[in-house]
């Protein structure tokens, strides 16, 4: 396996009762690049996000992140970040709070890195607020963080810009772009043709499959 490679998928399928929603799929992204997945709704980018983190296992094909087989050599990736679909947090606690919360859970960073990780993506003046009263904006942003915050050596990024304003965009553009040159290994799905065209290193389309 080459050491550079932080993401091979080799001819991936996955089913869904009669429904073929993964077939075929073949894709590398190696470590420092951005990859960018495009398609219309339906043609299995979130299913092969999933597949890649570990929660869905495909019928066939093969599956290695950093070097380990997924379902084989571990059943999820570690040091892995993600967004995946809405981000979900407790309403009734602070932005903080919400990371300290699942930094908990692993134990591997603590209130510097968090508070390092708010400022990065411009939340740390509301870092007490409750995530109640965060606009939807502020809530994709603090999805970003949690993703980030455990320095993570792969990202999956699934709509990651939702809600966001333009100047946000930018900003979390600018910051995708730092993770890179420190060499992360990022997979990207994004309706907007901007995102692709200036973050992507390589571009693959789905298309939906007709069973």
């Amino acid at each position: 396996m080459n050491e550079n490679i932080g993401i091979s998928v080799s001819h991936v399928y996955k089913s869904f009762g009669k429904e073929t929603v993964l077939k075929d799929i073949s894709l590398t992204v190696s470590r420092g690049e951005i990859a960018g997945l495009v398609g219309n709704n339906g043609s299995g980018k979130t299913v092969l996000m999933k597949c890649v983190c570990g929660f869905l296992r495909p019928e066939r094909g093969e599956i290695i992140v950093c070097g380990k087989r997924i379902g084989k050599d571990c059943d999820f990736p570690e040091r892995l970040g993600l967004i995946i679909e809405s981000p979900g947090f407790l309403p009734f606690l602070s932005g903080y709070r919400n990371l300290r919360t699942l930094a908990a859970l692993r134990g591997v960073i603590g209130k510097t890195e968090i508070l390092d990780t708010l400022r990065r993506v411009g939340l740390y003046d509301a870092r007490r607020k409750s995530v109640s009263k965060y606009s939807l904006g502020m809530r994709q942003r603090l999805g970003i963080a949690q993703a980030i915050m455990e320095n993570p050596d792969v990202l999956i990024l699934d709509e990651p810009f939702n809600a966001l304003d333009a100047a946000a965009v930018a900003e979390m553009r600018a910051l995708l772009l730092e993770l890179k040159s420190q060499g992360k290994t990022i997979l990207l799905a994004s309706h907007n043709a901007e995102d692709i065209r200036t973050l992507c290193d390589h571009v693959h389309e789905m298309e939906v499959t007709v069973s």
